[in-house]
């Protein structure tokens, strides 16, 4: 493939400021939903909300987390073998947008139909744009890691504006009293937060289109061109879709003659049945189903402890969305100097850090050069800050017992940890997929990494369910304690992850 324009945004390929901006609106409609959806869920039915208890919120929202990222590993093998990532790209942001107007729907039923598109949406867009910043770069190009950590500074811009512009709209005063001088019931305030995500997606989509010719030929064809490759993949994506319709048929039949009675909070508890089996499965089928070279099976043995690893990681830090916003809400003064904020807006603090230390990592790895950390060893440093921000919640969570509220101090630190824990793990991750990943599978392995953030995405919504009836304190030091085990595990094999990639096919 030939590489599109080498240079034309801050020294990096110039295609990188079309996904760039691209995910800037994108992360702006999926961190917009996200600081708001748990607080909706269990937001008294007067005041708007649904009027669903902790319990049943949080396994909810993990699996709706859960089913985002998992949602990228079909969307990888369509983008590989049918679409091509570009197509995938903008196709995925449709339906999201489509997803956030449902959502803007004051009904129930939409609300399940608006997730449902979302998660389908990201599923076809987040794997395939990551990859795409992949191709812009050869394999041993110095730039690729500095260039992952501006685009992930990208993601964190919209995911730091959106949370303040979408909670502002679901909680504050001000607009609840001006959507009252409109004739409007304030207990939609919540709608119009869903409706701003729908209108960053919007503007993504505008400027993908506007910006594609400097991606040159990146993403534009599928990595899988011959003909019976083609064919067979047309024939899998028709069963796959007939085999998940009849599924929906059958629950439907099942729940309408009443042997079964199906709720979200139902499928929320098989779902931990569910997920751990496909990823046993997939991960089977992954080093079976395959002609691998010794030196890819060493690449894919490495990708599979990253996995682990990755997973335990967001275990901790997705709890941002659920455990820390509980406590935001609940246990903390939600104000500086006099000046009161809503508790949606902390959501913006991990991507206002970013914003500030992406530049400053970026340098620190082009600088390094040779002496580059490997990528076990920076998640090993990633897992060791994420322990570090649930250890500096457990005396707040302490101190907030009974009722109390604490200050803005605590989880202020706790955000500065986890983001200079994400700092080291996630767009290095994206980095070692692409750089890791068959080339036959690149779009794939990109949703190996996301199926990880799936895994603890929904660990995390089942902590967060226990919040009240295990107790703030026990759940951040569990969260502590699983992350700072793994990441002493992982220092360790180091070592032999390095002997084993340097070892001749």
């Amino acid at each position: 493939m030939t590489l599109p324009p080498q240079t034309g945004f801050f020294g990096q390929p110039a295609g990188l400021r079309t996904l760039f901006f691209t995910e800037v609106w994108e992360r702006f409609s999926f961190y917009g939903l996200r600081a708001i959806l748990v607080l909706f869920m269990t937001t008294p039915l007067a005041l708007g909300g649904l009027g669903w208890s902790v319990e049943k919120a949080g396994p909810i929202y993990g699996m709706y987390a859960a089913l985002v990222y998992l949602a990228a590993l079909p969307g990888g093998w369509m983008a590989d073998r049918l679409l091509g990532q570009r197509r995938a790209v903008f196709i995925g942001g449709a339906v999201i947008m489509t997803g956030h107007i449902c959502l803007a729907i004051p009904a129930q039923s939409t609300f399940f139909l608006g997730l449902l598109f979302i998660i389908v949406g990201t599923g076809l867009l987040k794997p395939n744009i990551s990859t795409m910043v992949g191709q812009l770069y050869s394999t041993d190009d110095v730039r690729r890691d500095g260039g992952f950590s501006i685009f992930y500074m990208g993601i964190n811009i919209g995911a730091m504006v959106a949370p303040l512009v979408t909670s502002g709209l679901a909680q504050s005063a001000s607009f609840k009293a001006r959507l009252v001088g409109w004739g409007i019931s304030p207990e939609n305030s919540w709608h119009w937060g869903f409706g701003a995500a729908a209108v960053g997606m919007f503007f993504g989509l505008v400027w993908y289109l506007v910006d594609a010719k400097a991606l040159g030929e990146a993403g534009r064809a599928p990595a899988v061109t011959g003909a019976d490759d083609v064919r067979r993949a047309k024939a899998t994506f028709g069963k796959g879709v007939l085999l998940t319709l009849a599924i929906v048929a059958i629950m439907f039949a099942l729940n309408a003659s009443g042997l079964v009675v199906i709720t979200p909070d139902r499928i929320a508890g098989s779902f931990k049945y569910i997920l751990p089996l496909t990823v046993v499965a997939f991960f089977v089928w992954l080093f079976t189903n395959g002609s691998w070279t010794r030196d890819e099976r060493n690449r894919l043995i490495v990708i599979t402890v990253l996995f682990v690893a990755a997973a335990v990681f967001w275990s901790v830090f997705e709890q941002a969305a659920s455990t820390l916003t509980l406590f935001a809400d609940r246990s903390t003064r939600n104000e500086i100097l006099g000046a009161h904020f809503t508790s949606g807006s902390w959501q913006s603090v991990n991507s206002g850090f970013i914003v500030l230390l992406s530049p400053v990592f970026a340098w620190i790895w082009v600088k390094l050069g040779s002496r580059n950390p490997s990528s076990p060893a920076k998640f090993s440093v990633g897992l060791f800050f994420a322990s570090l921000s649930f250890v500096i919640m457990v005396p707040a969570a302490a101190m907030a017992v009974g009722g109390n509220k604490v200050g803005w101090i605590w989880l202020t630190l706790s955000y500065l940890f986890a983001t200079i824990g994400e700092l080291c793990l996630s767009p290095v991750g994206l980095s070692a997929m692409t750089r890791l990943a068959p080339a036959r599978v690149a779009s794939l392995m990109m949703g190996v990494w996301f199926l990880a953030t799936s895994v603890g995405n929904f660990i995390a919504g089942n902590m967060a369910g226990l919040y009240e009836s295990l107790s703030p304190p026990k759940v951040f030091a569990l969260g502590a304690a699983f992350a700072m085990v793994f990441a002493i595990v992982l220092a360790i094999l180091v070592k032999p992850i390095k002997r084993m990639l340097e070892r001749p096919s």
